[in-house]
C-alpha cells in the first residue's frame, strides 16, 4: 500500500513523512532519553526511557501509529 494520499483539497501527500515530521528527535537528559509527538495541535505526548535502544524502537512505533491514525483520518474525511 502506498504512502501517498489525496486530500480533500485535491492534493497528494506522504503520510509517512507527515508522521515523522510530528516527532522529534531523540534527546538526552540526565538519565532519561525523551521525544515528543504532536498528535493534533493541542496533543502532544512526551515519552522517557532509561535506553536509548528502547527510545529509538518506540519512536518508530509511535510514528506508524500516527501515520495509520492520519491514512484513516483522511478516509473518513474523503468518503464524506
Amino acid at each position: 500500500m502506498s504512502n501517498i494520499i489525496e486530500t480533500k483539497f485535491g492534493t497528494l501527500v506522504n503520510t509517512s513523512k507527515i508522521a515523522a515530521g510530528s516527532a522529534s528527535s531523540i534527546k538526552k537528559s540526565g538519565a532519561f532519553y525523551n521525544f515528543s509527538i504532536r498528535i493534533t495541535h493541542d496533543d502532544i505526548r512526551e515519552y522517557s526511557f532509561t535506553n536509548l535502544a528502547r527510545a529509538e524502537y518506540m519512536r518508530r512505533i509511535m510514528i506508524d501509529h500516527l501515520e495509520q491514525k492520519i491514512k484513516k483520518e483522511s478516509k473518513i474525511k474523503n468518503t464524506k
